[in-house]
């Protein structure tokens, strides 16, 4: 479980760490025009390598993908602490990556294969919980050590990918020692084709959303993205239908019900969710003005409230014995939050954000273990890495798309709400009246910002550049017009994610209401005798227990799970 456990923090960690200390980590290597390609370039192999390592840990079982996976992700962070440039460090996020896409989803595979669907909902809770808490407090992390000059002799900001590295080799050898699974009898056939084409659908989907913004939605770049991941989908369609059960996504899944409305649910949610999750933050520093680890304790209240319910939803969903009432409630809280988030003005206080924050905390609580038990219910038992991968596959495209549309939609309308807010009277006149006072003149923290206003005659947008920096400690008059613009252009982005939640909402009612089973995956593959204890020469500790199937409903009383310590394996 602890293994297990720093498997999916490190992973989900990283994908909000870098945030906060790329500024400084650009400024250090001389390439802030290159940043964008070092989230990029992460979250491109995390995407496209998490359904490759639930189709391979299916086949070759699930150890040896965790581990190749943490070998990955370590290698990738120590290389990412010796980045001389930011081309070095796009690289080097990129094995992080590969590492990555396993940690997210091979620890919810391993546990649907020990635990019937009403026991993992308690266990799986506590893994929503650090996924959560790692993903909120990520930005906290990150600011808080590249503030820091250096540490030991190391710059701060290295410190950032340096963690990462003792921390993943002592999950490394818990996981090598401890983690011992049966050998699934299964076909061997491994649908490379549908790999290489997974990755020519979503990469050019990643790249749009994250360079439509500069390269322009129409131009010949984008529109070439567009035809590749066309023509891959309908290429990969046919492969897939070739390959059959064999299939990297077999198709068969999507003519399940569940699977298939809970994967639509999944891409909705992931759009809601990763939007929120990256423009809350953004929205806190810019508009709230606070600095990048006062922000990231701003976002403690949601940290909390997502801890918090990720424990209760797994003891509700083993009372239930259901999860559509939690996917229906989840989706109805986000959509909540979200409407709370559209209201939101330039001049409130931040004790108005707690309660959207504290909602979309819970549901993403109950959401995120909701729906990977509902996919992973819905498929055949020794189909479970494919499911566990779908879930944070399906999430992370939503995702994608989600950090993509609401950044364009938040800086692209900047142009616009930034001359509105210099046409409101009462802001125009605050900016000529603290222009009038000597003191606001003289003060050093408004030069940047008296600058912007002047050289630009009244259209201080063209001036942006993408540099906030000057709003911090700016005089509060002057500030405010362009606190107002960022704002309302940010609402407008919240309305965006309110749109998907609200068809996320519309989309969970047509979900199936199935009861989950009481029996694990390994307990229905022993009955049909398609897995192999696992052999403990050479390979476990003494006296430790290989596997143990453990006793749920019915089976029970026939349960060979409480035998004692000291029994062969070849007996169990």
């Amino acid at each position: 479980m602890i293994s297990l456990l720093a498997a999916l923090f490190l992973s989900s960690l990283n994908q909000t760490v870098v945030g906060t200390a790329m500024r400084t980590i650009a400024d250090d290597l001389g390439g802030v025009a290159l940043q964008a390609w070092v989230t990029t370039a992460f979250l491109i192999a995390s995407t496209v390598s998490t359904p490759i390592y639930g189709k391979l840990s299916d086949v070759f079982g699930r150890r040896p993908l965790l581990l190749i996976a943490m070998l990955l992700f370590v290698g990738g962070s120590l290389l990412a602490t010796t980045s001389v440039d930011m081309i070095q460090l796009a690289a080097y996020r990129g094995v992080q990556g590969l590492g990555a896409g396993g940690l997210m989803t091979l620890p919810l595979a391993v546990i649907a294969d020990v635990l019937s669907p009403t026991q993992r909902a308690k266990v799986q809770g506590l893994f929503m919980a650090v996924f959560g808490v790692s993903s909120v407090a990520g930005p906290l992390v990150g600011g808080l050590l590249a503030g820091i000059d250096e540490i030991l002799g190391v710059t701060g900001w290295r410190w950032v990918f340096l963690i990462s590295v003792p921390l993943g080799l002592v999950a490394f050898i818990l996981t090598w020692r401890h983690l011992h699974l049966p050998k699934v009898h299964g076909s061997a056939r491994i649908d490379w084709f549908g790999s290489a084409l997974v990755v020519l659908i979503v990469v050019p989907l990643i790249l749009v959303a994250e360079q439509g913004t500069r390269w322009g939605w129409t131009s010949p770049t984008a529109i070439t993205c567009y035809v590749t991941t066309v023509v891959s989908l309908i290429v990969f369609v046919f492969v897939e239908q070739h390959m059959g059960d064999d299939a990297i996504i077999p198709l068969s899944l999507f003519r399940i019900p569940t699977f298939s409305v809970a994967v639509g649910v999944s891409v909705l949610v992931g759009f809601g969710m990763f939007l929120a999750m990256i423009i809350l933050p953004l929205y806190i520093q810019i508009v709230l003005r606070l600095d990048p680890t006062s922000a990231g304790l701003a976002l403690l209240p949601q940290v909390f409230a997502q801890l918090i319910s990720s424990m209760v939803v797994g003891f509700v969903v083993a009372k239930l014995g259901r999860t559509k009432p939690l996917v229906v409630g989840g989706t109805a809280l986000m959509l909540v939050a979200y409407w709370l988030l559209t209201t939101s003005e330039y001049d409130q206080p931040l004790w108005r954000l707690y309660l959207p924050m504290v909602l979309f905390g819970v549901s993403l609580g109950a959401l995120l273990q909701a729906l990977t038990l509902t996919l992973q219910s819905s498929v055949a038992p020794d189909q479970m890495g494919v499911a566990s991968s779908a879930s944070a596959f399906f999430r992370s495209i939503g995702g994608t798309f989600g950090t993509g549309i609401g950044f364009s939609v938040l800086f692209g309308s900047l142009s616009i709400t930034i001359p509105e807010a210099f046409d409101r009277p009462e802001l125009r006149a605050g900016v000529q009246q603290a222009l009038a006072q000597k003191e606001v003149r003289a003060d050093p923290d408004n030069a940047a910002l008296i600058q912007i206003l002047q050289s630009q005659s009244g259209d201080p947008a063209n001036s942006l550049h993408g540099d906030t920096s000057f709003l911090m400690h700016a005089n509060d008059q002057l500030a405010a017009p362009f606190l107002w613009a960022f704002n309302n252009s940010t609402v407008q982005a919240f309305w965006f994610g309110l749109a998907m939640v609200a068809a996320a909402l519309a989309l969970s009612f047509f979900l199936p209401d199935t009861r989950l089973g009481d029996r694990s995956a390994l307990q229905e593959m022993h009955d049909r005798n398609q897995i192999t204890p696992p052999s403990t020469a050479g390979d476990a500790p003494t006296g430790s227990i290989p596997i143990v199937l453990p006793k749920t409903g019915d089976n029970a009383n026939n349960s060979t799970a409480s035998r004692s310590r000291k029994e062969p394996p070849e007996r169990a």
